[in-house]
C-alpha cells in the first residue's frame, strides 16, 4: 500500500506523457499555426503536417517534444493528484451541491494548481516548437532557460503570460474532470453490464471498458477545449479578427489533438489505478 502510494503519481505522469506524445505533431502545429509562424500561416492543419517534415524533417514535428516531456510528467502526476486530494477537500466541506459539481471545482483547481507548477517548463517548450531550422534563438532546453532568465527580467520572466494561461486552463481542467467523471458515473449506473467491468485489482468495484474509457476521455477533452477556448483572449481576438478567424482560429485542429490526448490520459490513469490496486 505504502509503495502504491510512492509510485502513484508518477503513473499519473506516465498517462499524461502518453497522451501527449500521441499527438506531438498536432501539438507543434497549433503552435505554428495559431502564433502565425511566417513559414507556415498560409497554410492549413494537414498541409502544415506535411510541410514540416518536408522542411525540417520528420523529426521537426516533434521539436518541442522534449521539454513537453519533462513538462508533462510534473504536469500530469500534479493535476490527478491534486484533483484526489481536491475533490476529497471539497467533498468533505459539504457546500450543499452536487457531486457532480465537486469534479468541476476539483478539476479547476487541480487544473491550476499543475499549471503555476510547471508554467516555465510550458513556456520553454511553446517557445522551442515555434523555431522553424535554420532560424533558431535557442539551442535546447537547457539555452532556452538561460536566455530567458538572463535577458527576460529574471524568474519572473519564466511566468510571463501566466495570468490568460490560467484563466484558460481552470474551466478545461475543470470540465474535463466534470465531464469524465460523470459520464462514466452515468455508464455504470444506467448500463453497467454493457459498459462496465469488474476492476483488475477488485473484482466488487465496477469500472469502465477500456474502450469505453477512451470514448469518454475524448468528448470530455472535446467540450473542455471547447469551454476553454471561448474564455482566452475573447474580446481583443474577436475586435481584431471576428469570430470564425479570430475566437477559433485553431479549434478544429484542438478537436483533433485533445480528444485522443485525453481519451489516453484518462485510460492510462484508470488502468494503473486498477494496476496498483486502488480501487
Amino acid at each position: 500500500c505504502i509503495l502504491s502510494l510512492f509510485f502513484f503519481p508518477s503513473w499519473k505522469g506516465v498517462a499524461g506523457c502518453c497522451a501527449k506524445t500521441t499527438t506531438a505533431p498536432l501539438d507543434r502545429v497549433k503552435i505554428l499555426l495559431q502564433a502565425h509562424n511566417h513559414h507556415y500561416k498560409h497554410l492549413g492543419v494537414f498541409s502544415t503536417l506535411c510541410a514540416v517534415p518536408k522542411k525540417e524533417g520528420y523529426l521537426g514535428l516533434y521539436k518541442g517534444n522534449g521539454a513537453m516531456m519533462i513538462r508533462i510528467f510534473p504536469y500530469g502526476a500534479i493535476q490527478f493528484m491534486a484533483f484526489d486530494q481536491y475533490k476529497k477537500v471539497v467533498i468533505k466541506k459539504q457546500f450543499g451541491i452536487s457531486g457532480h459539481v465537486h469534479r468541476l471545482m476539483a478539476g479547476s483547481m487541480a487544473g491550476i494548481t499543475a499549471v503555476i507548477c510547471t508554467y516555465p517548463l510550458d513556456m520553454v517548450r511553446v517557445r522551442l516548437a515555434f523555431q522553424v531550422k535554420g532560424e533558431h534563438k535557442y539551442m535546447g532546453i537547457i539555452h532556452a532557460f538561460k536566455m530567458i532568465y538572463t535577458k527576460e527580467g529574471g524568474f519572473s520572466g519564466f511566468y510571463r503570460g501566466l495570468m490568460p494561461t490560467v484563466v484558460g486552463m481552470a474551466p478545461y481542467a475543470g470540465f474535463s474532470f466534470f465531464t469524465f467523471g460523470t459520464l462514466k458515473s452515468i455508464g455504470l449506473a444506467q448500463a453497467p453490464n454493457l459498459l462496465g467491468r469488474p476492476s483488475l485489482d477488485n473484482p466488487d468495484v465496477l469500472v469502465l471498458k477500456t474502450h469505453v474509457n477512451l470514448l469518454c476521455g475524448g468528448i470530455a477533452g472535446a467540450i473542455a477545449q471547447t469551454i476553454s477556448t471561448m474564455v482566452q483572449t475573447l474580446k481583443y481576438v474577436y475586435q481584431q479578427h471576428g469570430i470564425r478567424r479570430g475566437l477559433y482560429r485553431g479549434l478544429s485542429l484542438n478537436y483533433i489533438r485533445c480528444i485522443p490526448s485525453q481519451a489516453v490520459a484518462f485510460t492510462t490513469y484508470e488502468l494503473m489505478k486498477q494496476f496498483l490496486h486502488l480501487n
